[in-house]
């Protein structure tokens, strides 16, 4: 990448003045050959230039460079000593190294080195970025921002430079500048798949799921191999207001069908289960604190040991206590974190899982290349994605009746649903925070109305909808929570005062931890729902704190969750039937003030008595679901497959 650079010729102790001629004229042999990628050639043309002038940094440089290109790390090392040996400060000599020595996970010395560099050379971008790369990985974000700054300063057309400023900046939570970098990337680098990815990612990170689309599909177009790509453009649909059901349902199983017929379907003898425990495999990247854990836990607590042996398969990248927990309870724990499809599911198919279940769908950490190698007779999908895989190979659904009524659901899938009694969720709060003993409207004598969801459903319908409702409410107020970003701050705004609602009457509250995140509910007196995509772990948040909440029921399974979660609460009031009577449901429910007030009081505790809250009634129904989906297909047979080699294209430094 900085070939050129890097030959640099400089001072030091000087040879003869002919051979230093003849050791400049190898090195330019060598560059010429190195360049039309005859390395080995590149290679004896340097070390015959070391050798003829020993005491020349710039014929070690290049032999560095030459072994470094051809795998020998440990030679280039030492040619690169060997040119700090001769001139301590050699700028090109302490980047080399530097970059070595990060490649190899030595990071104190790589900085130590890099500043060196920057020292001797100050307008030196590649040792900048080298360097906000060595600070990321050492967790000096801060740093890192400021380092990768200075870089883009320096070399302001650099498209790499900017892709690793764009994650840097996201993760300091800076999510406009984040994107304003990936946009200037993906300009660069028009026909980088990555670059166009990364844009629509830190798109969806500011909370913009329909403007993401443009740039996702400039990369499937430019990578149409990219399974993941396509899948996460499945999740984004799920998102965007007026995308027909049928539509999507389509393209789920195409992109289902494409991916089994790249991945031959693993056979599997009929197995007697009688006399031993089914053995059942989950599969998830979210094993950490993420609202599939919560559902997760009482399952894995409560189970019948004697009846069900537990695999827990973890692509979880930043494990925590939550991961710990789930680790302790399983009977086998598998850290797969670094392992691509292929790895996993044969993994699985050694262990002989009986009911693999599948817990992220099409979210980003998503393992259907390995689901579809079809590594146990039984598979299932639940909870981490609402709606079908478009994988024939995935056996069932679980669900609920209220969220997927199979008259309107199943034709949507191509699994067959499988229906809890009551609900897919067994609630358990991150957090016991109790809530205020009275509604906000009590003492304040005007209602509020708050948003918890991600930002990422928060659409421009949704917040015109808002503004229709404060402006039949004259004296309401609107508060949104966990909007970090600026610029979707002002859109949501925008679209509410399009709505007819007043900017003054809006507040929006930064982003907080989970205890800060339940206090924010006690600001509260009711919830407002997104729309096409419901809440799940919010609603029932925003009902653990006494707040009601208004949601509406539409034609996705995400759009009918919080309905779902409402109806089996015995509050069909706060439902609207279609979107179009959302408003109306909202300014009605807002007048019966009593009946708020009344909720405040009595809602944790009608949550806690209701199938919502029942692990123990959850967690046998589970087991019926299981031991059903055993009885009717874990003796069936699928055809033979292996899976493809995952899409990670080799890195070069």
């Amino acid at each position: 990448m900085f070939k050129s650079l890097l030959k640099s010729l400089s001072g030091g102790e000087v040879p003869a003045e002919r051979s230093r001629e003849q050791a400049q004229e190898l090195i330019a042999a060598g560059n010429t050959a190195e360049d039309a990628g005859r390395l080995q050639e590149a290679l004896d043309l340097y070390r015959r230039a070391a050798a003829l002038a020993p005491q020349l940094p710039a014929a070690h440089l290049n032999l560095g460079i030459a072994q470094e290109a051809l795998g020998d790390a440990a030679s280039a090392r030492a040619s690169y000593e060997r040119v700090l040996a001769l001139e301590l400060d050699h700028p090109f000599g302490a980047y080399n190294l530097g970059k070595l020595d990060f490649v190899q996970g030595r990071l104190e010395s790589a900085e130590a080195l890099l500043r060196r560099a920057l020292a001797r050379k100050p307008d030196f971008p590649q040792a900048c970025t080298v360097l906000a790369s060595v600070l990321e990985a050492r967790g000096q974000l801060e740093a890192a921002a400021d380092a990768i700054a200075e870089a883009v300063r320096l070399q302001p057309e650099d498209g790499g430079a900017l892709s690793l400023q764009t994650g840097i900046l996201a993760r300091l939570g800076r999510l406009d500048e984040a994107e304003a970098a990936a946009a200037r990337a993906a300009a660069l680098l028009p026909q980088d798949a990555d670059a166009q990815a990364v844009h629509a990612f830190r798109l969806v990170d500011q909370g913009f799921a329909a403007e993401a689309m443009a740039p996702l599909r400039r990369a499937i177009e430019l990578a149409p191999h990219r399974f993941e790509l396509r899948s996460r453009e499945l999740f984004l649909l799920n998102l965007v207001e007026g995308v027909d059901v049928r539509d999507l349902a389509a393209r789920h199983r195409a992109l289902g069908a494409r991916l089994e017929a790249a991945v031959p379907a693993r056979a599997h003898v009929p197995r007697d289960a009688a006399g031993r425990r089914l053995r059942i495999g989950f599969v998830s990247g979210d094993f950490l604190g993420h609202p599939v854990t919560l559902f997760l836990l009482p399952v894995l607590e409560r189970r019948s040991r004697d009846r069900f042996e537990v695999f827990c398969y973890s692509s979880t990248r930043k494990p925590d206590a939550f991961t710990r927990q789930v680790q302790q309870l399983s009977d086998h724990w598998v850290d797969a974190s670094g392992w691509h499809d292929l790895r996993l599911a044969e993994a699985i198919a050694a262990d002989a899982i009986d009911i693999l279940v599948d817990l992220s769908g099409h979210t980003s950490t998503a393992r259907l290349g390995a689901f579809a190698a079809k590594p146990a007779p039984v598979q299932v999908t639940w909870v981490g994605y609402l709606n079908t895989t478009g994988l024939t190979r995935m056996d069932y659904r679980l669900t609920d009746a209220r969220c997927d009524p199979p008259e309107m659901s199943q034709s949507l899938h191509t699994e067959q649903l499988l229906l809890f009694p009551h609900s897919q969720w067994c609630y358990r709060p991150f957090l016991v925070v109790e809530p205020a003993p009275a509604a906000p409207c009590e003492r304040n004598g005007y209602v509020t109305f708050g948003s918890f969801n991600n930002t990422i459903k928060l659409t421009h319908e949704t917040a015109w909808r808002w503004g229709r409702i404060l402006r039949e409410l004259p004296t309401a107020r609107l508060l949104v929570a966990g909007v970090g970003s600026e610029r979707k701050r002002q859109s949501l705004l925008e679209a509410i005062v399009e709505g007819g609602g007043e900017a003054a009457r809006v507040r929006f509250a930064p982003r907080t931890d989970l205890q800060g995140y339940y206090e924010l509910m006690n600001q509260v007196d009711i919830a407002l729902d997104s729309y096409p995509y419901g809440g799940g772990t919010t609603t029932f948040d925003a009902l653990w704190m006494g707040v009601p909440v208004v949601a509406c029921t539409g034609p996705l399974p995400a759009s009918r969750s919080a309905a779902s979660v409402l109806e089996v609460l015995g509050l069909p009031d706060w439902v609207a039937p279609d979107i179009s009577r959302y408003q109306e449901v909202a300014v009605e429910r807002t007048r019966d003030t009593a009946a708020i007030a009344h909720l405040r009081r009595t809602l944790r505790e009608r949550l806690r008595a209701s199938p919502l809250m029942d692990e123990a009634g959850f967690v046998a129904a589970f087991e019926a679901l299981l031991e059903q989906a055993w009885r009717e297909r874990g003796a069936g047979v699928a055809q033979p497959q292996r899976v493809l080699p995952p899409s990670v294209l080799p890195g070069r430094q």
